[in-house]
């Protein structure tokens, strides 16, 4: 059978789809094609007034859910004529859905992860088997849900020669440590882009600082990066995971005192990200190879201060290992539906805290 897979992915930056296209047989990781849609202004706004709570949520969240569906289907559509398949060529499609809640093991001992999407209305609109909510059975087994991706990046960039850090900077920046002796270990760091996308479009409208431009023009303010560094979440051992419950504006908000220059938050905020990367790492894991992917990849700025707080290792894009940065996470989840196809587990439950590993997802059949 065909081992044709589709990806997508829309993330904690909120920035749009990315629809991959992937020959995932025999083994191999073989991209064939890349679609990007950003969202509509007005789903954008929605998706992101969802992350807090809000009038008439289960209303909204359920139509954003069905909009969701829609744009994912819309990227499918675009995906198969830019490449040429047919939906009958494709084996599943594994979709991340938007993440608006992530409490895993909270209040009643398991918590929640809701990532909206219609299942059901994408695989009637998109003539493809989808593969969906993909965080919940680890959940259900005691983890974090979260990361999922460091398993696909061990069987993309591990090497049996070299230790590989894989870092994804998103809404949210994670790390995955993949040992050359075949031991993987991965968790959330802390904020990505979300804090730095939020305060640029307070104050100049953007989606996101273009190259990390605007934080280059600003300083680094310690008093506030001192404050900010004090959430306790940078100091909790993994198993751990975190998004926009926790990094929000109202998060900056209660470090700011008022009267700091925009441009010098916009640099704090960076070296925020930065620091608490780079904190995320022992002494012992600051040498090798870090391969950076996620939006983020992208900010000159940012990837100056990762070199400069990590001067033992070598800091690359996931370019240089023949994976775009922005297709990265959206392989991923086609990877993950693969999994589910064959009754494999997705998880690694040393990375998320399960209590072992599971096979991953809820199919709607096309």
């Amino acid at each position: 059978m065909s081992e044709l897979f589709i990806g997508l992915m829309s993330g904690t930056s909120l920035d749009g789809v990315d629809a991959v296209l992937v020959d995932l047989g025999d083994g191999a990781v073989r991209l064939l094609a890349h679609q990007h849609d950003p969202f509509p202004a007005a789903l954008r706004e929605e998706l992101l007034s969802l992350n807090s709570p809000g009038d008439n949520e289960l209303h909204r969240a359920a139509l954003a859910a069905n909009a969701l569906a829609r744009s994912y289907a819309d990227s499918v559509t675009k995906l198969l004529e830019k490449s040429g398949q047919r939906k009958q060529d494709i084996r599943a499609l594994g979709a991340h859905g938007q993440t608006v809640r992530h409490r895993p093991t909270e209040f009643d001992g398991c918590g929640y992860t809701s990532q909206l999407l219609n299942g059901s209305l994408l695989a009637e609109q998109s003539g493809v088997a989808v593969v969906c909510d993909l965080r919940s059975r680890d959940l259900a087994a005691g983890g974090q849900g979260a990361p999922l991706v460091p398993a696909f990046h061990r069987a993309v960039f591990g090497r049996s020669d070299a230790d590989v850090a894989v870092l994804n900077i998103g809404g949210i920046s994670n790390l995955s440590l993949l040992s050359q002796d075949g031991k993987s270990l991965g968790f959330d760091c802390g904020p990505g882009n979300c804090l730095m996308d939020g305060w640029i479009a307070l104050h100049f409208q953007k989606d996101f600082d273009a190259d990390g431009a605007w934080a280059a023009s600003g300083r680094v303010l310690p008093e506030l990066l001192a404050r900010l560094l004090a959430e306790p979440y940078f100091q909790q051992p993994p198993p751990r995971s975190t998004g926009r419950d926790l990094f929000n504006s109202a998060w900056l908000a209660r470090a700011l005192r008022g009267d700091e220059a925009a441009a010098d938050v916009q640099a704090t905020l960076l070296e925020l990200t930065a620091q608490s990367i780079v904190g995320s790492l022992t002494p012992s894991q600051r040498s090798g190879e870090l391969l950076v992917c996620g939006g983020g990849a992208l900010n000159g700025q940012l990837m100056h201060r990762l070199q400069a707080l990590l001067p033992q290792m070598q800091v690359l894009t996931s370019n240089a290992r023949g994976v775009p940065v922005m297709q990265v996470e959206a392989a991923a989840f086609a990877w993950l539906a693969q999994r589910f196809v064959h009754g494999l587990p997705g998880n690694l439950p040393q990375v998320t805290g399960a209590a072992g590993p599971r096979i991953l997802g809820a199919l709607y059949p096309a």
